[in-house]
């Protein structure tokens, strides 16, 4: 059976961080249907005055950070010691679990454009200890289509692996397609799956979804991505809902009332961080 559309969400322009200006396209309000994918940040901006301050230094607990940057450079630095920048198609990933304290700066670029998604940890890995991982291009396999490009950013696809999450399945591509290319990708009738039009409009499932779009499908085994008369680029991000509580509050997602207080108290008496180097 085909996947076709459930929900269509485009976002809101807002400013996070030091005043960086983005468009939050998942959030609070679209937790349980896009479960679980949390939360979309959109970037795309040939303004640095857009992007510049930032994000300073600020806590995560309980969820998971995948920064996709396709253009434009982001430097990560945390309270694990790690240091380190992405760049032109390049993916960071970082584990709060626990506790994290990082920050990301965004210099100055011809072009910013990529997104940030967070993916909930369930609820018995809330606590794993942090960790920062980088996905290098030389890491991310380029694998042509009849019609365009699929980058690997992380999972599977047909065969081919790439970097595999530790707490749940993820397979994350990035898709190009030239003008009226297509591709029709096999997909686990059981999983969760959502795409968003990066750049350019799209047919998702014969229904023209528009750029800058996040968007649900229905359960099914393939899905069908189909470009305009325009080049199209789409993020393909499958997993498997938790269907768990959540508790949401700022930079924290726990499961419940008591976690979230828990944590919010962790801060304040400075035992926020289990794992720990001298920032």
């Amino acid at each position: 059976m085909e996947r076709t559309i459930n929900r269509q969400v485009q976002g809101y322009k807002t400013q996070d961080g030091a005043g960086v200006n983005l468009v939050r396209v998942l959030g609070k309000d679209t937790v349980q249907e896009f479960d679980p994918i949390l939360l979309l940040d959109s970037f795309d901006s040939k303004n640095p005055d857009d992007y510049k301050g930032g994000f300073p230094l600020h806590p995560h607990r309980g969820i998971e950070t995948i920064s996709y940057v396709y253009r434009g450079h982001m430097t990560h630095r945390d309270s694990l010691g790690n240091e380190d920048t992405i760049g032109d198609g390049e993916v960071q990933w970082m584990t709060a679990g626990s506790g994290i304290l990082h920050e990301e700066k965004l210099p100055p670029a011809e072009r910013l454009l990529g997104v940030q998604l967070w993916l909930n940890l369930p609820a018995k890995d809330k606590m794993v200890p942090p960790a920062y991982h980088s996905i290098k291009n030389k890491e991310i396999e380029e694998i042509e289509l009849e019609n365009g490009k699929l980058r690997l950013l992380a999972g599977e696809y047909e065969g081919r692996k790439g970097f595999s999450s530790k707490y749940l399945p993820l397979d994350y591509y990035d898709l190009h397609l030239n003008p009226n290319g297509s591709i029709i990708l096999n997909t686990d009738n059981e999983r969760s799956v959502m795409v968003f039009t990066l750049l350019g409009d799209s047919f998702i499932g014969n229904e023209l979804v528009k750029e800058k779009t996040a968007v649900k499908l229905t359960s099914g085994d393939h899905l069908e991505i189909k470009a305009t008369n325009k080049n199209a680029q789409v993020l393909f991000i499958s997993s498997t809902s938790l269907d768990e509580p959540v508790a949401w509050g700022g930079p924290i997602v726990m499961n419940t009332k008591e976690e979230l207080k828990k944590a919010f108290d962790d801060l304040g008496e400075g035992t926020f961080l289990r794992s720990k180097i001298s920032y």
